[in-house]
């Protein structure tokens, strides 16, 4: 006897259906699995047969072959568990024949017949309501996950007994409570008000949100390069509902959701170690997964202490942004990652940290040379804004009352400037002032005579490449849209190229 039940396979980002057949036959009492998988998927045969014993169901001791199509789709995870066990027992006759009728299951199975939670069922569940499935039934540890998919019948379950009891008797088993999601959206506990002193930082960083534009900050320990860095997502303007499923859905596929927070409700922040390789920030694997670049997608990626990273951990960054993704080819095929993502970045001036005060540094100009090349021109050329965040004096440290704007307040700002961005950019495909390419910079930038005569001698005289230029002029459209001018006048030029000359300074070009 022959069933069919749908699942899903997750090939980088991409869901793809995949029809889990079995067919139970007369003959030599086998269980055979084709279909091009991997060993985590075999391994489901042993959990099956075990499971299906423990809870009071012997299988037929017959020739059982499941199938897994389309077949050249390589097939991982042990997502595949529940569906293999439902199919083989509708072949089998212990459930209805039509009971898996409209019907998608993903799960994996202890040895006791309980179900597990897997990763990836939120983009599975938004794959499943796009092909029109009737119900996707899904572990109990991941319903308030799949829940986020509104107009979905999703059913969750604590064991296999659960699952055949519905699709005998229709009986739908004991819901868990689930948590309240979207509450937490947009909720941050750091705030800009912290930070006492540091203004042409943190207007740096106003800058830099506001255009999505990469940073660097240069400066001596303990002069709040971090601290600020960690309240930079809290004046990006607020996720949208269709932003945040984008990025749950990238989470879902990492495994980095929980039934507790079944949502990313702020924006992405990543940190991640020095010591990292460079497939961790891409993204690995014969199937790869979403590295730190994918995982940062629509938030902030911040290297502290970027010079510690690897040559080639760092070179990797120049392709995503450029193109806002990444591509990954393996013999497997070619994976696309999203990448769009605003690089922030934190340095010493030199490996003790306090060049160039020369009465405290204590580097050799050879040691100091070999840290700084250590981040390449091509790298540097696509940082934006490269800033100085020097020492905080006793005064602004200690100073009580002050003015310092919160968070929402600078937020406001940012959000009124992408406003503008939206309207001007409407139906090109663009989203910010950095994304604009090259053949359109005349168009969005127009610039008063004094402000072209002001670039003009900057491009000549500090020797800039042709993205080092054009990414001054989509600075200078930021600030001038913080100003609220139409026009690029020349003070907005005269700021934009402050923050280019900062490395010239460092890297003595």
């Amino acid at each position: 006897m022959f069933s069919r039940i749908l699942s899903a396979a997750i090939i980088g980002i991409e869901v793809i259906p995949v029809n889990v057949e079995a067919d139970v036959a007369d003959g030599l009492p086998t269980f055979s699995m084709v279909g091009c998988l991997t060993g985590q998927v075999r391994e489901a045969e042993d959990r099956v047969r075990t499971s299906l014993r423990n809870i009071g169901v012997a299988m037929p001791p017959k020739r059982i072959t499941i199938n897994m199509s389309p077949a050249d789709i390589l097939k991982t995870g042990s997502r595949f568990d529940l569906p293999v066990a439902l199919s083989v027992l509708t072949a089998s006759g212990f459930l209805p024949e039509h009971s898996l009728e409209g019907v998608m299951a993903v799960g994996e199975l202890s040895l006791s017949g309980e179900l597990s939670g897997v990763t990836g069922v939120l983009p599975i569940a938004v794959r499943a309501k796009e092909i029109g499935i009737k119900a996707l039934l899904v572990p109990a540890e991941n319903l308030a996950e799949a829940r986020t998919v509104a107009g979905l019948n999703v059913i969750g379950f604590s064991t296999l007994t659960d699952v055949i009891t519905f699709l005998k008797e229709g009986t739908l088993p004991e819901e868990p409570e689930l948590p309240v999601f979207g509450t937490e959206l947009n909720r941050y506990q750091y705030d800009f008000s912290d930070i006492h002193g540091q203004e042409a930082v943190k207007r740096a960083a106003v800058v830099a949100v506001s255009g999505f534009h990469n940073l660097l900050l240069i400066g001596p320990p303990g002069s709040g390069k971090t601290m600020l860095a960690r309240r930079i997502p809290t004046i990006m303007p607020p996720l949208t509902p269709e932003e945040s499923l984008e990025i749950s859905q990238i989470y879902s596929i990492a495994g980095l959701l929980t039934p507790e927070n079944p949502v990313m409700g702020t924006r992405p922040f990543r940190s991640p170690h020095h010591t990292m390789s460079p497939q961790a920030l891409a993204g690995g694997g014969a199937i790869p997964k979403p590295g730190e670049l994918t995982l940062a997608h629509r938030g902030i990626l911040f290297l502290d202490e970027m010079p510690e990273f690897s040559r080639n951990a760092l070179e990797i960054l120049r392709q995503p942004l450029e193109d806002r993704e990444i591509i990954i080819s393996r013999t497997a095929g070619t994976f696309r990652f999203p990448a769009n993502f605003l690089l922030l970045a934190a340095m010493n001036p030199c490996p003790c940290g306090y060049f160039p005060d020369m009465n405290r540094c204590v580097c050799q100009p050879g040691d100091i040379s070999r840290y700084m090349n250590k981040i390449s021109q091509p790298l540097l050329d696509r940082i934006d804004l490269c800033v100085e965040a020097p020492a905080v004096s006793y005064e602004e440290l200690t100073r009580r009352g002050g003015n310092e704007k919160s968070s929402a307040e600078i937020r406001e700002d940012v959000t009124r400037v992408q406003a503008i961005q939206q309207e001007r950019f409407r139906g090109t495909g663009i989203a910010f002032n950095s994304e604009i390419p090259a053949s359109r910079i005349d168009e969005y930038c127009p610039m008063e005579e004094r402000a072209s005569r002001l670039l003009e001698n900057a491009y000549r005289r500090m020797g800039l490449s042709a993205r080092g230029y054009h990414r001054i002029v989509k600075v200078a459209r930021t600030i001038a849209d913080l100003d609220g001018s139409r026009e690029i006048r020349s003070v907005h030029v005269s700021e934009a190229i402050c923050y280019r000359m900062i490395d010239k300074k460092y890297w003595r070009l």
